[in-house]
């Protein structure tokens, strides 16, 4: 754990979760650095099929473990199939597309991939169960996952030069991993719970084996903030939607150890009606409040997100809700009261 901000550099900023709708990946990172000034991401489109969506697209990271897509949804295989050539090559284009779209771009860039516990609790193992339920299959998901991301950061360093990348860690299984609610393959039972040191500690090898920040982003309810700090995380990303006064001490103590937060205020599908960026962000005032923080330190330790993918909305509204995170991000900035 630190005290120093990890992202000195940002301030009024707001980013992407993941996600985008449709299948144009140019269109796709366009919109991503033309709506992110300051922090742009790499786009995720799941609508191509399996190996575009967030489980395949990580599986297809992991070296020397191959998946592939069963009935069942994604297991282990001996070897790389289709489905892993298919992952390879979505994430060429969508880098492809990043690289076009980032030409001369310096500062923060932030790419997302799967983290260990939720690809656990989501691919089977050869003979049906979930991996989560074998803790040397764990063990050897997190190995995996460090090196390949290891190989990913090396590329996308390679194709934008000025990047100073940051990655987020998916785990929306996490408090299911932790509480013994994640269900088992056949989907009668549910798997033991893992030891919360244990996953702490999973977590810290893999940030400390990568040279870079590493955001944690959970869309569930009840995410683990003390762990996820303990385990050196740079920033923690969630639905601010979920969360209650019951983790106000948590996140205060988070923000005062130099943690960021990530909050998600933005409607991450097409809502009703438009949205007012400034409005959204009242919330994340209202919290800072309460929390007896300071104004002023509002926006340099919150960034503002969707509050998850944005994969089932519209085009249009994709954009929307990145041009008005940054906008919402902007007026904390400006109107920090």
């Amino acid at each position: 754990m630190t005290s120093e901000y990890p992202f000195p550099q940002l301030n009024g900023a707001a980013t992407g979760v993941g996600s985008m709708p449709g299948t144009d990946a140019r269109e796709a990172a366009r919109t991503s650095v033309g709506a992110l000034e300051q922090l742009p991401f790499l786009p995720e489109l799941p609508a191509r099929g399996p190996g575009a969506d967030m489980i395949g697209r990580s599986a297809g990271m992991l070296a020397e473990l191959f998946a592939e897509v069963q009935p069942s949804g994604w297991r282990f295989a001996d070897r790389p199939g289709r489905d892993t050539r298919r992952a390879h090559s979505w994430l060429g284009e969508d880098l492809d597309a990043l690289e076009e779209f980032t030409q001369g771009h310096t500062g923060a860039l932030k790419v997302q991939a799967v983290g260990p516990w939720t690809l656990a609790a989501s691919v089977e193992l050869k003979h049906g169960e979930k991996a989560l339920a074998d803790a040397g299959a764990c063990r050897d998901i997190a190995g995996s996952l460090a090196e390949g991301l290891r190989r990913h950061v090396a590329e996308v360093r390679k194709r934008v030069p000025g990047a100073e990348v940051v990655l987020q860690l998916d785990e929306p299984s996490l408090p299911a991993v932790l509480s013994g609610s994640v269900k088992t393959a056949s989907g009668f039972q549910r798997l033991r719970s893992v030891d919360r040191q244990v996953a702490e500690e999973a977590l810290r090898e893999l940030v400390r084996s990568l040279d870079l920040p590493v955001i944690v982003h959970c869309c569930a309810p009840g995410v683990p903030i003390p762990l996820l700090r303990r385990a050196g995380v740079a920033g923690v990303s969630l639905d601010f939607g979920l969360l209650t006064e019951r983790e106000d001490e948590v996140i205060g103590e988070a923000v005062e150890a130099g943690t960021a937060l990530l909050a998600g205020v933005v409607p991450s599908v097409d809502p009703e009606k438009a949205f007012d960026p400034a409005g959204v962000v009242g919330g994340v005032r209202t919290l800072w409040r309460r929390l007896g923080l300071g104004p002023e330190l509002l926006g340099s330790r919150v960034l503002v997100t969707p509050t998850c993918g944005l994969a089932g909305a519209s085009p249009a509204y994709a954009r929307a809700a990145l041009v008005g995170s940054a906008k919402g991000a902007q007026s904390l900035v400006d109107n920090p009261e």
